[in-house]
C-alpha cells in the first residue's frame, strides 16, 4: 500500500481549513492524510478531527519553530490567515511571511495560499471615491492578502493562489444576516445596488482546495478564482424568505451609509462591498463557476446551502 502524502492544514479548526481537512478525511480513497495545525490542540474541533483520523499538531504564526515543525515532512500545505481576529494587515503579512519561510525550510512540494485581490490596483489611494483606511489601504483584509502573495513567490515555494469569495456563513456568525428595521421588518443590508455578489460555502472552499491538491503540480504558480454562485441582494432576500419562512427585504444602502454603521470593521466592510459593486464585471467574471465545479463537483448554490443552514441564521 502506497504511503499517503501529508497535507498540513493551517486553521484546521476554522472555516476554510476545516473544510479542507474534512474533505480529505471523508475520502477513504484519498492519496493524502491530514496534519491539522492549530493553536489549541485540545479544543473540541481539534479533538473531532483527531477522531476522524487527523494528526493534530500545535503551531502559532508568531512562533517560527512551531511552523517549521508543523510543515516538516509534509508534501503539501494549506495556508490561511484570519484578519478578523486582530484587524491588523501588518499581522496578516507577518503571518504569511512566516509561513512562506517555514514552507521553504520544510521543502513542501505544493502550497495553497488563500488570498484576495489587492483593491489598490483598481482604486488608487489617491482616488477619493473610497476612503483610504489605516493610511495605506482601501480594503485592508483584501490588500494585505494579495500583497502577501509575493512572500511565497520570493521564497520559491511552489504555490497555488486561491482567490475566495464572500462566505455565506457570514450570515450566521458575522452578523451579516437579516436584521429587524425600525418598522419591524427584516432587512438584508448591503451596499451592492443591483449587482451580483459572488458567494460560497466555506466547506466548498475546502473542497476546491482539495481539488487543487488532487491535480498535482498542474496549478502551481497559477491564480484560481472560485465562487459557489453569483447572487444579487434581491435574490438573496428572496431565497432567505423561502428558506426561513420569514419575509426578508433587500436594503441596498449606499456604501457611505454602510461605513457609518458603527460596528468594528464597518468602514472596511463598506469599502469591500463598494469594490465588489463598482468592479462587478471583473469580480464576478473572473470567478467562473464552471472552473470551481471542476475542482469541486459538489459545489453548492446559495439555495442548496440554505437548505442545510437556514435554521442556524439568527433571524429575530
Amino acid at each position: 500500500m502506497t504511503e499517503k502524502k501529508i497535507i498540513a492544514v493551517m486553521g484546521a479548526t476554522g472555516a476554510q481549513g476545516g473544510g479542507l481537512a474534512r474533505a480529505i478525511l471523508n475520502d477513504k480513497e484519498s492519496p493524502f492524510t491530514v496534519r491539522a495545525v492549530t493553536r489549541d490542540v485540545n479544543s473540541d474541533k481539534a479533538r473531532e478531527l483527531a477522531a476522524m483520523g487527523a494528526e493534530v499538531v500545535f503551531a502559532d504564526l508568531e512562533d517560527q519553530k512551531s511552523l517549521e515543525n508543523a510543515f516538516a515532512g509534509a508534501y503539501g500545505a494549506f495556508c490561511v490567515t484570519f484578519f478578523w481576529a486582530h484587524f491588523s494587515p501588518d499581522k496578516e503579512k507577518a503571518g504569511a511571511r512566516a509561513m512562506a519561510a517555514a514552507l521553504k525550510t520544510a521543502g513542501v512540494k505544493h502550497a495553497i495560499w488563500s488570498t484576495l485581490e489587492d483593491t489598490r490596483k483598481f482604486i488608487p489611494l489617491t482616488d477619493n471615491r473610497m476612503p483610504t483606511l489605516m493610511g495605506e489601504y482601501k480594503v485592508p483584509h483584501f490588500d494585505a492578502k494579495e500583497e502577501s502573495n509575493e512572500f511565497f513567490v520570493a521564497a520559491g515555494v511552489p504555490t497555488t493562489f486561491l482567490y475566495t469569495a464572500f462566505y455565506w456563513e457570514n450570515l450566521i456568525y458575522f452578523g451579516a444576516g437579516p436584521q429587524k428595521g425600525p418598522d419591524g421588518k427584516l432587512y438584508l443590508t448591503m451596499p451592492m445596488g443591483d449587482k451580483k455578489l459572488p458567494g460560497i460555502s466555506s466547506e466548498d472552499i475546502g473542497k476546491c482546495a482539495y481539488g487543487i491538491f488532487k491535480q498535482g503540480s498542474e496549478l502551481i504558480g497559477k491564480k484560481v478564482y472560485i465562487a459557489g454562485e453569483h447572487v444579487s441582494g434581491t435574490q438573496m432576500a428572496a431565497s432567505l424568505t423561502k428558506a426561513t419562512g420569514k419575509e426578508v427585504f433587500y436594503n441596498a444602502v449606499d456604501a457611505d451609509v454602510y461605513r457609518t454603521f458603527g460596528f468594528q470593521g464597518a468602514d472596511e466592510m463598506g469599502n469591500m462591498f463598494q469594490f465588489k459593486r463598482d468592479f462587478n464585471d471583473y469580480y464576478v467574471g473572473i470567478r467562473d463557476l464552471d472552473n470551481a465545479r471542476k475542482l469541486n463537483p459538489e459545489l453548492q448554490s446559495f439555495d442548496q446551502w440554505l437548505e442545510k443552514n437556514a435554521a442556524k441564521i439568527p433571524v429575530a
